[in-house]
């Protein structure tokens, strides 16, 4: 099994595992042959992230799917761990497939693409949604009104991601404010600010829900509210919002990512909607890998 670095984590948005494509045609049987050999130089591995992550779920959804995976391992570890694999591949022009996302600054920062899926186990395009707990809009109606206005784009996400590679997340979160200020003004127009009153926000521990959790901290505290910012894994964040222990979340990918979480605990909380839209999954290898398709991998003999 590979081992896994530690670094620190950068930018973008939507899960998938990131590999190149082969030709097709009448060199069918060469092509057979070339991704056979990838496939061994791959060593039939697939490098992920932490388990219990709803990417890794997919990804193991797939093998399973997909018969020309036989034999296929899903390497567990970290988002870190995997980054750094990713960047070593790529130093040295090595062929990697790796559980992947978009928003994520991986994407700004090299060449990449998402292996096409035709069987659909990752899903489609996703979407960033905001919950929060019952009774919030009684209890917090200042709040409840900016986390229900709150929405960006992935390119705003992308941003402070990429900037939290060289600061830290607060200070890229206030960086985005200070020049999106437009925006902010659209999130608190109209609402009276507070004098301390606690809210706390729960989050997975992953960049994209990082920025997020970040700018809306900032933009709370600007408002009067004393804001705790948690992050917990993604089972525990549903759970959290539903027994009224964590406020509100910014972070569950829907409809597939964390849908069977949303499933159990969506009568105990309140879906404010979309925050963000565009966000993808999946498998993602280097742009100069020659293979296109998950369908092009060869099972192991």
């Amino acid at each position: 099994m590979i081992k896994l670095k530690s670094i620190g984590i950068p930018l973008y948005l939507s899960f998938s595992l990131l590999l190149t494509g082969c030709g097709n045609g009448e060199e069918a049987e060469d092509n057979g042959e070339e991704t056979a050999n990838l496939s061994e130089a791959l060593d039939y591995t697939i490098t992920g992230i932490e388990p219990g992550a709803g990417t890794m779920d997919l990804a193991n959804n797939t093998l399973e799917e997909y018969e020309n995976l036989e034999g296929w391992e899903l390497l567990e570890g970290s988002t870190a761990g995997m980054l750094t694999e990713l960047g070593e591949a790529i130093d040295n022009e090595e062929p990697i497939i790796v559980t992947g996302w978009t928003p994520h600054w991986k994407f700004a920062s090299y060449d990449l693409k998402f292996l096409e899926d035709p069987k659909g186990t990752f899903g489609g395009v996703e979407n960033i949604n905001t919950i929060v707990r019952k009774g919030l809009e009684e209890d917090m109606p200042n709040a409840y009104k900016i986390l229900d206005r709150f929405h960006w784009e992935p390119e705003d996400m992308e941003a402070v991601m990429l900037e939290a590679q060289d600061v830290s997340f607060e200070e890229a979160a206030k960086n985005w404010i200070e020049e999106n200020q437009d925006s902010v003004d659209e999130w608190t127009e109209g609402i009276e600010k507070v004098d301390g009153k606690a809210i706390e926000l729960v989050s997975t521990p992953w960049d994209t829900e990082r920025s997020s959790g970040h700018v809306m901290k900032a933009v709370l505290e600007q408002q009067g509210f004393k804001v705790t910012l948690t992050p917990v894994d993604p089972a525990v964040m549903f759970q959290s919002v539903a027994n009224g222990e964590g406020d509100a979340s910014l972070a569950p990918w829907l409809p597939v990512t964390h849908g069977s979480f949303y499933e159990e605990t969506k009568e105990d909380m309140v879906d404010l909607g979309e925050n963000l839209t565009g966000a993808r999954i999946g498998m993602v290898v280097p742009d100069y890998m020659d293979i296109e398709s998950i369908e092009d991998l060869q099972p192991k003999e």
